[in-house]
Formats: C-alpha cells, sequence, structure tokens
C-alpha cells in the first residue's frame, strides 16, 4: 500500500450498491465475495477500481455461492461421516468402499450448495506423499520379508522373554513406542506387523489382539517428539509460534517428559484390559494352521483372474485344493479335544526346534535389505532435522524401493506388486477426499470456532484450566474421528488469535501442546484415528488376520481415554501448578 492518493472500489447490482473509499493508493488488491441470495433471478455483478497513478494492478476476485447456512453445512458433513462410520463399524461394506462412498457424498453436498470442485481439484486433495511412503515400504517389507528375518527376530524376541508372553509382548510395544518417536508411525507399524505375526503364528498365539496393542503404542511413542506425528511436524513448522518460542528442541523437551509419564502408566492398564482375553489360540497349533492355509490358499485363488483357459485351470486346481483342505479340517475338529494352551515349561527345548526351523534363508539378500532400509532411515532422519535438503518422506521410499529392486535383481515383478496393499492405497486416497470435502462443508472450522466461544465464556481466574481440559478433549475426541492432520492445521490459528485477544488473555503455549496431546493420543480412539491403525489392520488381513472396527475400538477406546486421563493431569500440574511457559 502507498499513502500518496485515493482509489475507489464500487460493486453494483440489482440490489447492491456497496462502496469502499480509502487514502490509500491501490498498488495491489485481492477480494474474495461470499454472497447468499435465495431468489432465482440472475445477478451481474460489476466491479471497478479507479486508480489516480498510472499502474498495473493485479486483481484476484473469487465468487462463491452458498444456497445454505455454515450450520446446514456442517449438519449435512455431520450425517456423511456418521454414515461412514456405520458401513465401517457395522462391516456393511469394506472400509475402502466406505471411504469412497463418503467422499462421493461429501462431493455431491458441495455440489449442491454451489461450491462444486473440479476433478483437477479434487485430485489435489489427495497426499500423494503419504501414498508414497506407503507404497515404497510395502515394497521393501515385501522384499525383505523373502530373507527369513523376520521368523527369526520373531525366535529372538521369544528367547528374549524367556518363554513367557507378557514380558514379550511388553518388549516389543516398548520397542515400537521408541521407534515411532523418531520414524513415523506408519514405517514402524510396516515394520512390526510382519515380524509380530510370524512371532504370534510360531507360539500358536492370536496376533489381532497382540498387533493392536503394539500401534496403540505406536501412537503413543509417536506423540513423543516433534517429528513422530504430523500434528507435531505442523506445529513446529508454523513460523507464528516459533517466534512463540516453540521449536523443536522445547516442544520435544516438554511432550517427551509427558509422553514417558503417559507411556509407563499405560503398561498397567494395558495389562488390566487383556486380563479376562485369551492371547493363545484354543485350537491345537495343526488346526490352526490348517486354518490359515486354507484361507490364503482361497484369497489366492479369488485374485487370479481367468483371462485364459490355463489360468482357468489353476483357479479350478487351487479351489478344489481348499475343498480338500475344508474336508481335512472337519474330520480333524470333529475328533480333537479343545485344551487351551498354557505357556510353555520347556521354552529352551522349544527355542532349540524353532530355531532349527525357523532361519535366515537367503544371507545375500538380507546384507542388501539392511543395507537399503538402513540409508532409508537414516534419510528420514536426516530429513527430519535438516529440511533443507528438500527431499520428502515419499521420495525417500520410493527411491529405496526401486534400489532394492535393482540389487535384489527381481524377476517376477507381478509377485511383489501382489504384496502391496492396494485396498489400503486407496482407503487412504478416498480418506483425504473425504476430509478435505468435510474441511469445505466448515465441519473442522465449525469445531474451532466452538471451542474458542465455550472458551470465552468461562470465568477469567479458571480459564486457562478450562482451557487445556477444553482443547484437549475436543482434539482427542476429533482426532479419533477425524483426520488430526487437517484439524490440527485448523486449530492453530483459531488457539494463536484466541491468545492474542485481549479480552481472554491467554499464554499459547498450554493451548497448543494440549492440541499436540490430544491430536496424538486420540488416534487410539477409533481404528480410522491414525494412519498407522489402517496400514497395521491391512497387512494383518493380508496374512489372513484382519481385525474389525469394534475389535480395535474395544481395546483402543478406553486406553485414549485413560491416556488422555494422564496427559491431561501432566499439562495441568506443569502449567496451572508450576506456572510452566507462562
Amino acid at each position: 500500500k502507498n499513502r500518496n492518493g485515493r482509489q475507489s472500489l464500487q460493486l453494483s447490482g440489482p440490489s447492491l450498491e456497496p462502496s469502499l473509499d480509502s487514502g490509500d493508493t491501490l498498488s495491489s488488491l485481492r477480494l474474495g465475495l461470499k454472497l447468499s441470495f435465495l431468489i432465482n433471478d440472475p445477478i451481474a455483478i460489476t466491479i471497478q477500481a479507479f486508480l489516480q497513478d498510472n499502474e498495473v494492478v493485479p486483481l484476484s476476485m473469487t465468487h462463491q455461492s452458498l444456497y445454505v447456512s455454515v450450520e446446514t453445512q456442517v449438519a449435512i458433513a455431520g450425517i456423511i461421516l456418521a454414515g461412514v462410520y456405520v458401513l465401517i463399524i457395522f462391516e456393511i461394506v469394506h472400509r475402502t468402499l466406505a471411504a469412497m462412498l463418503g467422499s462421493l457424498a461429501a462431493l455431491a453436498a458441495l455440489s449442491i450448495i454451489g461450491n462444486r470442485p473440479s476433478l483437477v481439484t479434487v485430485v489435489e486433495w489427495i497426499d500423494y506423499e503419504t501414498l508414497a511412503l506407503l507404497f515404497g515400504m510395502m515394497v521393501l517389507v515385501a522384499i525383505f520379508s523373502e530373507t527369513g528375518f523376520f521368523d527369526y527376530c520373531a525366535v529372538k524376541a521369544y528367547q528374549l522373554a524367556r518363554g513367557r508372553v507378557w514380558p514379550m509382548i511388553i518388549i516389543l510395544c516398548l520397542i515400537a513406542a521408541i521407534l515411532s518417536a523418531f520414524l513415523d508411525n506408519v514405517t514402524t507399524m510396516m515394520l512390526f506387523t510382519p515380524v509380530t505375526i510370524r512371532l504370534c503364528e510360531v507360539l500358536n498365539l492370536d496376533p489381532r489382539h497382540v498387533l493392536i496393542a503394539e500401534v496403540i503404542f505406536t501412537n503413543i511413542g509417536g506423540a513423543a517428539t516433534a517429528v513422530g506425528d504430523p500434528p507435531n511436524v505442523i506445529i513446529v513448522s508454523n513460523q507464528d509460534l516459533r517466534r512463540e518460542g516453540i521449536d523443536f528442541a522445547s516442544f520435544t523437551g516438554y511432550m517427551f517428559l509427558g509422553i514417558c509419564l503417559v507411556l509407563f502408566t499405560s503398561f498397567p492398564f494395558l495389562r488390566m484390559l487383556y486380563w479376562n482375553k485369551k492371547l493363545y489360540n484354543k485350537e491345537s497349533i495343526e488346526i490352526v494352521e490348517l486354518k490359515h492355509e486354507i484361507l490364503v490358499w482361497r484369497q489366492t485363488a479369488q485374485r487370479i483372474n481367468p483371462a485364459s483357459r490355463e489360468e482357468t485351470a489353476v483357479k479350478c486346481l487351487l479351489m478344489q485344493k481348499v475343498l480338500n483342505l475344508e474336508s481335512l479340517l472337519r474330520k480333524m475338529m470333529k475328533t480333537f479335544q479343545r485344551q487351551i494352551s498354557q505357556e510353555d515349561k520347556n521354552w529352551e527345548q522349544n527355542i532349540q526346534e524353532l530355531q532349527k526351523k525357523h532361519r535366515i534363508t537367503d544371507k545375500v539378500l538380507l546384507v542388501k535389505c539392511v543395507s537399503v532400509l538402513g540409508v532409508v532411515i537414516f534419510m528420514f532422519f536426516l530429513n527430519s532435522f535438516v529440511p533443507s535438503i528438500h527431499l520428502d518422506l515419499g521420495w525417500i521410499a520410493i527411491l529405496g524401493a526401486l534400489w532394492l529392486l535393482v540389487l535384489a535383481d527381481i524377476q517376477d515383478f507381478e509377485i511383489i506388486l501382489h504384496r502391496v496393499e492396494w485396498a489400503t492405497l486407496l482407503f487412504f486416497a478416498g480418506l483425504f477426499v473425504l476430509m478435505e470435502a468435510l474441511a469445505q462443508l466448515q465441519l473442522i472450522d465449525y469445531i474451532g470456532e466452538q471451542t474458542a466461544l465455550l472458551i470465552k465464556a468461562v470465568p477469567e481466574d479458571q480459564r486457562l484450566a478450562i482451557a487445556i481440559i477444553l482443547v484437549m478433549w475436543v482434539s482427542a475426541l476429533a482426532s479419533s474421528l477425524i483426520d488430526n492432520i487437517p484439524f490440527t492445521a485448523t486449530m492453530i490459528p483459531v488457539l494463536i488469535n484466541l491468545s492474542q485477544d485481549a479480552d481472554v488473555n491467554l499464554p499459547v503455549k498450554p493451548l497448543i501442546f494440549a492440541l499436540a496431546m490430544g491430536a496424538c493420543l486420540g488416534g487410539n480412539g477409533t481404528l480410522i484415528g491414525a494412519s498407522a491403525n489402517v496400514v497395521c489392520a491391512g497387512i494383518a488381513e493380508q496374512h489372513g488376520y484382519g481385525f474389525s472396527f469394534m475389535e480395535f475400538f474395544k481395546l483402543g477406546f478406553p486406553m485414549m481415554i485413560m491416556t488422555c486421563m494422564i496427559g491431561m493431569c501432566y499439562l495441568l500440574a506443569t502449567h496451572i501448578g508450576l506456572g510452566w511457559n507462562m
């Protein structure tokens, strides 16, 4: 803006004639109009800009016609989101199809209210970096599994726990939490899920409960550092928050202390949740393996596309094999007397037998895989601490996968592609479109605005404590239902404006820490609350051990409530009791 002259901006229409005058010369102008008319007559809008100086003026105008109020849009978004959850909870359709149907319904709602996005815009809503990271790591893990390394790690974990199941589960959960504090949660679960499944198969355990426990602690550990979870990365990358003193070191130091408290109080609560659950399979290991073999053969037969006569014959042979195995299973079930397995007493002898059976099969390929994976993980760390290298996580994973494919000299590339979780990738693509469409329907903005209004209504002497509690629980519950990345990005400016409001008089640091704690821990609330949950469920389903929405909810939601309670007490004790960062 210059201060040398005068400009005038006039808007005219059938019943709209406002004008804007100012004493500043207009050197650049960006105008956004939101007009709502309840009549069917066409509206003609004329915009004229008058300048005293002969200058070239860039003019950008956005016109959005809204036929419904914000409250109606939020109600529509809530109905769509509830419909998606009904489809997933009751398993009416596969969760991937549910996400795609939800995104289609949200796009239809946007079109009805007059804000129809183009196909190019919808495609831009998809987070391709996340999809590239998932695809690259899936290829790496698929090649890694050919070496027998996962079987070897399973036996070593059993040996370290000295044949006891719960010490082994605690060790796995603790390692997963530590790794996820420095690696992406999705990467951690991609590495841990195959190991856990193989370990449970060796010990005749049900992998579902062990995997759910691991992914819960992965989400907890990811909240400990500034690079462990995407909401934390968004917070420390915000320039306004950096000026307020929330940088990498201060954020990590505060969150690490709180998450350590949450982590070590979570183990006894997890043990209490699993008190009446039978981790061992009730059938003998022969019956369990036969059931799993039938499932794998059936899935393999269903994936064959009978495009030729030979492929049709192969599919028929596989289905005949499935029928023969099912007949054998029925005979075994008739003669089997159920005996609940107990923990192994002769665990040392069992370990010797397992070591002979489950060993590394390809040491040369193992060296190549470890080398490439080591470089990839090192680049993940380097990208977190040195952002100036300008190499995203997705590119790192893709380049690592291509490098390993060349080194491993994979001849049958289709086998590797069959092990990629395409349903999981499509689920994330549909979920990205769904969440962005719900954001366009003002759902996330509405949550932030209502939270700010509630905080302002609290008496001043209790405002900070109530604000911490409110932001914490709103963030946790919202993050368990919707993606925590757009929610965090929306809430940051809301909390900054709230702290700068003279009538509110609140420090920004406690509010931001409450947002981070709630957004990260809230991912344990539901199966689609965090990306790691979905990835773990997808890999487990591919191995024949998929778990449902309700199976995860029965364990994850109580853990989310308990961890959020501990996190809230930590926030109140440090900011209200000790007065930190005031």
